[in-house]
């Protein structure tokens, strides 16, 4: 059957009513690649000078909000931990030049890109853990949790701003997305106060949420693949590189950018199914 055929036999589905075309669609949907299961992340650290002791996660979100005036964002992420770990063990912590990580900020020089707590993290996680596949599998448990996740929710000793911000889900890990999601649900500015705080309690929450993971991985106790995103493999049952389409490669959630209209609803499964590779 041609692709025009396959057009016709869609066409009469659709005159034949809801029932026969959701048939259809549903005979011709492309397989997904099954969801990765949680499991257990096993991680053999090597001997290096770059020692993890275990942190108090609580004490690190309290950390990183003190010093998100020093650098933001990123910079605090970092921090939280390295001055921790200076603390703990000295060189070469002490001397690491935290001063880097304030180019992070508001989506890596304010372009608005990737959030700076998420670069961050995964900074600390590539300093710190040397196996690159361990490394991925972390971050992408990270990223996910954060797009997902109804932040924030930490709550500092002493606030810098008196405001308790409400919580958002950001369905993205850009800054500019994350931002914008969390102004329309809560009503404030972007240049805000209100703003700031929320970001400064982020900055604490990410900052908890990867000392958690580092003392996991460190203590063999560390699971993977946690949050998964159905929607994306989805998403790339077509367009990953196992699918026909073969024009993307992500782990971050599409649909936040990537609408689809109403012609890829009704026509996309029918149309792959008779596309050739």
């Amino acid at each position: 059957m041609d692709r025009r055929k396959a057009m016709k036999v869609a066409a009469g589905a659709i005159a034949a009513g809801g029932a026969g075309f959701f048939t259809l669609t549903t005979a011709f949907k492309p397989k997904k690649q099954p969801l990765v299961e949680p499991s257990k992340l096993e991680y053999t650290p090597p001997e290096s000078k770059w020692e993890y002791i275990q942190l108090d996660p609580e004490v690190s979100a309290q950390v990183a909000y003190d010093k998100y005036s020093e650098g933001s964002c990123m910079y605090a992420t970092v921090s939280s931990i390295i001055s921790q770990l200076a603390e703990k063990i000295g060189e070469p912590f002490t001397s690491f030049p935290v001063h880097l990580f304030k180019y992070g900020h508001g989506g890596v020089g304010g372009y608005g890109s990737i959030c700076g707590t998420l670069n961050g993290a995964a900074a600390l996680i590539g300093l710190l853990i040397t196996d690159k596949n361990v490394q991925n599998k972390m971050i992408t448990d990270l990223f996910q949790w954060y797009e997902k996740a109804s932040l924030p929710v930490f709550s500092p000793q002493k606030p810098v701003f008196e405001f308790s911000p409400p919580t958002s889900t950001s369905n993205s890990v850009l800054c500019h997305a994350s931002n914008t999601n969390w102004c329309k649900a809560s009503g404030f500015k972007v240049n805000s106060n209100e703003r700031k705080e929320r970001c400064r309690r982020l900055t604490g929450d990410v900052a908890q949420k990867v000392t958690t993971a580092l003392n996991d991985i460190f203590t063999q106790t560390y699971v993977a693949n946690v949050h998964a995103n159905e929607d994306v493999n989805s998403c790339l049952a077509c367009h990953g590189g196992e699918g026909k389409v073969k024009n993307t490669s992500v782990k971050m959630s599409c649909e936040p950018c990537h609408t689809e209209s109403v012609a890829h609803k009704a026509f996309a499964d029918i149309h792959y199914k008779f596309m050739k590779e």
